[in-house]
């Protein structure tokens, strides 16, 4: 089967856990601690936003919202986990760089829980399972991960990251990069520009990506035989930079575009082809007429 459909094969050792985790009555990890208390404070500031309005600070934000969370879509989704296009390192590394202020960890910790979300969906091995719970799914699933590692083991399925330098550096010193962007914000603008930026636009960009992770696993269409929950939801589209159309990326996991329609938006394919029109993304990867032919549910 080509790499742009789903693979058969990624639903071996799947089974339902009979027993759910305990969400806060167990051992928390410093890290744990350590990302709670990010996602703590980030909707801390968020609710002491409108407080703190200034247009000046509002508009900040949002240029940086738009920078961080596109680059999630565009670099550690699309590029990086699943190798849907090329670019030059010059190009590559830049907007990995950037996607680490939404706030969603490291590239080498995101791409790995996302390749094994795919390998096991809808399973008890899957990191964020729908089974578990809309809210388990959401958000909960991060605050654990003692649990991540027992569901998935080891993360060795990064080993084309983990062998480039930056991406290790990355890791090593996500913590030292967060401190000092979250730094410098305060210094240009204050609070405002603090509780609009790393508030308003982290809580924005975090339930954007959690919801592809919960709603889009529960409500919306199925157009493709994919053999698990994930749904397209339409309202989504603009929140998320068009990750939302969720059944079509997992029938097609590689493919660089998720909006396969004319009329589904998709701002993060729509970056992707405009760096193909400028030759600097290459091997860009679509779904072909006979693999969508043959994964289509008939109507």
């Amino acid at each position: 089967m080509s790499d742009t459909t789903k693979d058969d094969g990624s639903s071996q050792n799947k089974s339902v856990r009979k027993e759910k985790r305990a969400p806060f009555l167990r051992k928390w990890t410093q890290f744990d601690v350590g990302r709670a208390s990010t996602v703590g404070i980030v909707h801390l500031l968020c609710l002491l936003a409108p407080f703190n309005y200034k247009w000046e600070a509002l508009r900040f934000g949002t240029i940086i919202t738009i920078v961080t969370n596109l680059s999630i879509t565009f670099s550690y989704h699309r590029n990086l986990t699943h190798r849907s296009f090329t670019l030059p390192k010059w190009l590559e590394y830049p907007f990995a760089y950037s996607a680490l202020f939404a706030l969603q960890g490291d590239p080498l910790d995101w791409v790995s829980i996302h390749r094994f979300h795919h390998q096991f969906t809808d399973s008890d091995r899957d990191p964020h399972s729908p089974i578990e719970g809309f809210w388990f799914s959401h958000v909960l699933w991060i605050f654990d991960s003692e649990y991540i590692r027992e569901k998935c083991g080891r993360r060795n399925n990064v080993m084309d990251l983990k062998q480039q330098w930056f991406y290790r550096f990355l890791k090593k010193t996500l913590v030292l990069h967060i401190f000092v962007f979250w730094t410098l914000i305060y210094l240009w603008g204050g609070l405002p520009y603090l509780t609009w930026t790393v508030g308003s636009g982290g809580a924005f960009a975090y339930h954007g990506t959690w919801l592809v992770n919960s709603a889009c696993h529960i409500c919306g269409s199925q157009v493709w035989h994919t053999n698990d929950t994930s749904r397209n939801v339409w309202w989504l589209a603009l929140l998320t930079m068009g990750e939302s159309w969720h059944n079509n990326h997992h029938a097609f996991e590689a493919s660089a575009r998720h909006g396969l329609e004319w009329y589904q938006l998709d701002i993060t394919w729509y970056l992707i082809r405009f760096f193909q029109a400028l030759g600097l993304a290459t091997n860009v990867k679509l779904p072909t007429d006979d693999q969508k032919r043959k994964m289509a549910i008939p109507r």
